[in-house]
């Protein structure tokens, strides 16, 4: 078991400090992200109340009524004791089950409108980062790359794809645009990667991404805006269709 705590600069950028001071519920959403993202593990455990408060920028309260809205949702689960604290659950059952029917009845324009936004964010991530990337970036990337192509399965497909998006939002070093890239992965990533044969072509995913990673380390800002733009628009074209052929089969 890791501790939920222990982050990465991929779970930072999720947990940073909130700009909506106050809100439990925004707190919520937050941990929800991470779950939904697959940067948290079923068992992890939160850090505790004092640590998460101070990571998050709110009050102790705050931190508290989150994780009772989380209780209720079945997403975390309380332990008392010496080894107790707060605990990540991942449903075994019913997730992608879940996220087939909301694809199903979900419009083909509001698909459309999560894509163009995709577009735009993405587009802007990749470009930023051909400009501004960080010399560690590549051996990152590259990484994420091969590991969606070895992926075994929706989650770790699911997990692979959005790390990437996220840590291209991150090179890009613009706090705004990194959040936008969370909500939309936690938005997206679960109504893309479902299981066969309602998935995307994950070799092809894997080669544009592979084009991507190309066009930032060659500093090419309109390459790796076109190339993140072809990408984006793949992905709700895949939703579109997935949609389409689940209101067929009913």
């Amino acid at each position: 078991m890791t501790t939920f705590g222990s982050a990465t600069p991929l779970l930072s950028a999720v947990l940073a400090p909130l700009a909506d001071l106050g809100r439990a519920d925004a707190v919520a959403r937050r941990i929800t992200e991470a779950i939904a993202l697959g940067l948290v593990a079923d068992g992890d455990q939160l850090p505790n109340e004092n640590d998460l408060s101070d990571q998050l920028g709110v009050a102790n309260g705050t931190v508290r009524e989150a994780l009772a809205l989380l209780r209720e949702a079945g997403l975390i689960e309380t332990r008392r004791g010496r080894n107790g604290g707060s605990f990540v659950r991942i449903p075994a059952e019913g997730c992608e089950h879940l996220q087939l029917a909301r694809l199903r009845d979900l419009a083909v324009v509001d698909l459309r409108d999560l894509g163009d936004e995709e577009t735009a964010v993405f587009g802007t991530a990749a470009r930023l980062a051909a400009e501004r990337a960080p010399a560690d970036l590549g051996p990152r990337l590259a990484g994420l790359v091969q590991e969606l192509r070895g992926a075994g399965g929706p989650a770790e497909q699911r997990r692979a794809d959005a790390r990437f998006h996220i840590e291209l939002a991150v090179a890009a070093r613009s706090v705004r645009l990194t959040r936008l890239a969370v909500r939309l992965q936690a938005e997206l990533g679960p109504l893309l990667w479902l299981p066969a044969p309602y998935g995307p072509d994950q070799e092809q995913f894997a080669e544009q991404h592979r084009e991507i990673l190309v066009a930032v380390l060659a500093g090419d800002a309109a390459g790796a805006r076109a190339a993140a733009e072809t990408h984006a628009v793949a992905c709700v074209h895949h939703l579109v269709r997935g949609q389409q052929r689940l209101a067929e089969d009913g």
